[in-house]
């Protein structure tokens, strides 16, 4: 096991990875750009090193200057979290070379899997069913023809290297196809420094299902079921959950032996996560087929949803990133593998959903997270921190445990009801909104879901108004049980998280 573990990322992810090294007794290094200087991954670490700048390119995205530090502190390894350099392939032979471990999976596993050609030809190698695709292609030649002429239309463009929708576009007629693939090369040229596009088949209403993957370097791999991701906005998850209300459990033991399968036939190694999607054309709850399913990509590090899979398994994921990093072994099998309840993740952003969306800045002035049974806080912030626009502008996770699925849903609903934050505006009501629709109550959703419905208009009350009046009542509670306990004052903690009694760090809960 290490002893001393470098964490090249910020905000929640950051906090919750330096976490679960405390619980193992691993000291933390945190590395932090200059609006960064007193966020509380810094000032949670045992160390913290400046990477002297203020955006992205600068600091978190620096290879050099990463690996420099962790050779400065003598950091055996580093843990990239999600997003910047989690998924760069010559950051993690960057490690190599410095003799550092990187906790991730290897540079060949990104490399094949990172690439969305090459990884859905992996992925028919394994068995796995995927949506029909062209080769890269820049113009309308004769590869597209082909395509076109097989498929039809609507179609999707898309970026070989890409995610988060940067490089897609939806084509519905042959006089947009020219444009559109001028337009998404050049977009993902701009995002991933790789400007090849190729044309998918479209399906029109698809489920996003995720399925979990941990295997160790001894041969051992298994899936720890699924999340269902399909509440999306400009292709961003917002809301996730498991187990998902659309598998059957046939259609679940067929999606996972597809992820393990892929996982596999990569030879992949560490925590990674492979991506389906859901036809649901088809009756997906039909006994008698199942729904049918295609491969979509694999992410080749931790998930920002991971919470909900630790909540109904109670296994913690970034420890066994650790272990198997560290040359430890699996110590479980696929049959040990059962989930208990339910749970539903909910991003918290700082922007405007009734207004397009647009990001919101300025100073966290009151920051009041609910607590109670079955509720979990991921959160990178705290009150009185300023929030930029430097960087994404979620806040935190909110994570709802129940025994079953409408037990989950109500307490995500109270949660939420209960949660004022002065300074910002954020999409909390939006969530709202969106987990009391009669849609989603029922589980009766798509990727298109938010699209199409359901009702979310902004309150007839401004979020400013029921936010002050929710921190006045907190504030009156907190005075009242001052005076009667008679609690010497002491500052706030610099992070919140709230974890359910269900999450047990590092051993599988068996029901």
């Amino acid at each position: 096991m290490f002893s001393k573990v470098l964490v090249a990322n910020r905000g929640e992810i950051a906090v919750r990875v330096q976490q679960t090294l405390k619980t193992l007794g691993i000291a933390t290094v945190a590395v932090y750009s200059d609006p960064d200087s007193s966020a509380p991954h810094v000032l949670m670490a045992d160390e913290a090193w400046a990477l002297a700048g203020q955006t992205a390119e600068e600091t978190y995205l620096d290879i050099e200057k990463i690996i420099a530090i962790a050779r400065r502190c003598g950091a055996e390894a580093i843990h990239p979290g999600y997003g910047f350099l989690s998924e760069n392939p010559r950051f993690a032979r960057a490690c190599h070379n410095a003799g550092i471990t990187f906790i991730g999976p290897t540079p060949e596993n990104m490399e094949a899997l990172g690439d969305k050609i090459s990884s859905k030809a992996l992925a028919q190698k394994a068995g796995a069913p995927v949506v029909p695709n062209s080769p890269p292609c820049s113009q309308i030649d004769a590869a597209v023809e082909e395509f076109t002429s097989t498929w039809g239309f609507p179609l999707l463009v898309k970026a070989t290297a890409g995610g988060g929708g940067r490089g897609m576009r939806l084509v519905n007629r042959l006089e947009e196809l020219a444009a559109a693939l001028e337009s998404a090369g050049r977009e993902a040229n701009a995002a991933f420094g790789d400007g090849r596009v190729f044309l998918e088949r479209y399906i029109p209403h698809p489920r996003h299902v995720e399925f979990q993957i941990l295997a160790d370097g001894f041969g051992n791999t298994v899936h720890l079921l699924e999340r269902d991701c399909s509440i999306q906005r400009r292709y961003q998850k917002i809301i996730e959950e498991t187990p998902s209300p659309a598998l059957t459990p046939e259609l679940r033991q067929q999606m996972g032996e597809a992820a393990v399968a892929v996982a596999k036939e990569a030879g992949y190694v560490n925590a990674g996560t492979v991506e389906f999607l859901l036809d649901t054309g088809l009756d997906t709850r039909s006994e008698k087929d199942g729904g049918r399913f295609y491969f979509l990509e694999m992410n080749t590090r931790l998930q920002v949803e991971h919470p909900v899979t630790e909540e109904v398994l109670g296994i913690d994921l970034v420890e066994w990133q650790v272990r198997i990093a560290s040359g430890e072994a699996l110590t479980f099998g696929q049959d040990e593998v059962r989930g208990r309840g339910h749970a539903v993740e909910c991003r918290i952003y700082a922007e405007d959903p009734y207004h397009g969306f647009v990001p919101s800045v300025g100073a966290l002035v009151k920051w009041l997270p609910p607590s109670g049974p079955g509720l979990r806080l991921d959160s990178g912030v705290g009150q009185g921190n300023e929030i930029s626009t430097y960087y994404d502008p979620m806040l935190a996770k909110l994570t709802a445990w129940g025994p079953d699925r409408a037990s989950s849903l109500r307490r995500m609903e109270l949660a939420l009801s209960q949660f004022p934050v002065l300074g910002l505006v954020t999409n909390i009501p939006f969530l709202r909104q969106v987990i009391q629709s009669p849609g989603f109550q029922k589980g009766d959703y798509d990727t298109g879901f938010l699209t199409a419905g359901p009702e979310v208009d902004q309150p007839e009350l401004p979020e400013e108004a029921i936010n002050l009046a929710q921190a006045l009542a907190a504030w009156v509670a907190d005075g009242v049980s001052d005076r009667k306990t008679a609690a010497p004052e002491r500052p706030a903690p610099p992070y919140q998280v709230h974890q359910s009694p269900w999450l047990t760090a590092g051993k599988l809960r068996l029901p």
